[in-house]
């Protein structure tokens, strides 16, 4: 009987050995109880969280919201206090106007110029008119004088005659010349100070910019984190005043390069929440990233060395959350949750 009972004590405790290792495989997934559905507990709720910063100095005036608060796009977060920038559009605007008043006092110049360049030109005309009829005269008192049929003071007359119409015309062309300089140089001074009106416009639109930039907005629709804007403070370009998390999100699960074989786009996934009391949605596989999160890493391995053990990696999966399922507006990014996928289930 001793013999008897030992060698049963000897097969129940290898049948016990041998249900305890059958009951660790199936647990963990492994052969020969490895199936279709692939699990995975390294996954998070993500969003697009938006840090909102100051693209501008100055002390905070006023800050209408709290930590945690609602908010749509175009919401005011914070208010800085604009009187320096209300001057400096006032500046910029004084500047404008007195480069628009100069451009015009150059037009009336301009004008004048063209004015005074006609009546040169005019000048011109009579001048030569009263040389043609002076060389006439001359020509005239010459051919008579020749004769002995004039005196010959009339024929010096005539000559010295001819002589001032012909400086009346040099000096109605020079005339001419200096009215042409003269309206270039308005022409030139006019393209500046049009170039200087353009600049004053330029500033003047920065300085609005800047004074909109003092009133700080949800950049979309959301909930806000934790504010850390108080006012008094002062705060420069880029300081971190709060973050906006908008309403969509998704689920990151980072599954290892072994489980991905079966998986497609489109496949259906259930997830459970840790933190809500692990309730279960669904979702849909929605991308796969072009690579695995160790070549996303700052510091990467380099397993060009003399020892090598070889570690499977893991491949982030974007699954979207299915629309309509009830509790789905208490999930928050950085939640944890568990994955599943039926890699058995058509994509």
């Amino acid at each position: 009987m001793s013999s008897f009972v030992r060698h049963t004590a000897t097969a129940l405790a290898i049948l016990v050995g041998i249900a305890g290792v059958a009951l660790v495989l199936y647990a963990w997934q492994l052969p020969p109880f490895h199936g279709t559905v692939e699990t995975t507990e390294n996954a998070y709720v993500k969003g697009q969280l938006t840090i909102v910063a100051p693209q501008l100095a100055g002390y905070i005036a006023d800050v209408p919201v709290k930590d945690y608060d609602k908010v749509s796009k175009g919401d005011v977060l914070v208010r800085i206090d604009d009187r320096i920038y209300r001057q400096k559009v006032k500046q910029a605007e004084a500047t404008l106007h007195s480069n628009k008043a100069q451009v015009a006092a150059l037009e009336q110049k301009r004008m004048s110029g063209r004015a005074r360049l006609n009546a040169a030109k005019a000048g011109v005309e009579g001048a030569a008119t009263t040389l043609k009829t002076a060389q006439a005269n001359f020509d005239r008192n010459q051919s008579l004088a020749q004769r002995g049929i004039v005196a010959t003071s009339s024929f010096e007359q005539a000559a010295s005659t001819l002589e001032q119409a012909r400086a009346s015309l040099a000096q109605a062309q020079a005339n001419v010349e200096v009215a042409e300089q003269d309206l270039a140089s308005i022409e030139v001074s006019r393209q500046s100070h049009e170039a200087a009106v353009d600049g004053a416009e330029a500033a003047l639109q920065l300085a609005e910019i800047d004074l909109s930039n003092t009133t700080i907005v949800a950049p979309a629709d959301g909930r806000l984190g934790e504010v850390g804007a108080r006012v008094g403070a002062y705060v420069t370009a880029g300081t971190q005043l709060m973050a906006v998390v908008p309403e969509k999100i998704w689920v990151a699960a980072n599954f290892k390069e072994t489980q991905l074989a079966g998986m497609k786009v489109g496949q259906k996934v259930t997830f459970t929440v840790d933190a809500l009391n692990h309730e279960r949605f669904t979702g849909r596989i929605e991308s796969f990233s072009p690579a695995a999160g160790s070549e996303f890493s700052v510091l990467k391995a380099d397993n060009a060395t003399g020892n090598f053990t070889k570690i499977a990696q893991r491949l982030p999966v974007r699954i979207a959350i299915d629309p309509g399922q009830t509790v789905a507006e208490r999930l928050a990014p950085g939640m944890s949750v568990i994955v599943q996928i039926d890699t058995a289930a058509k994509g």
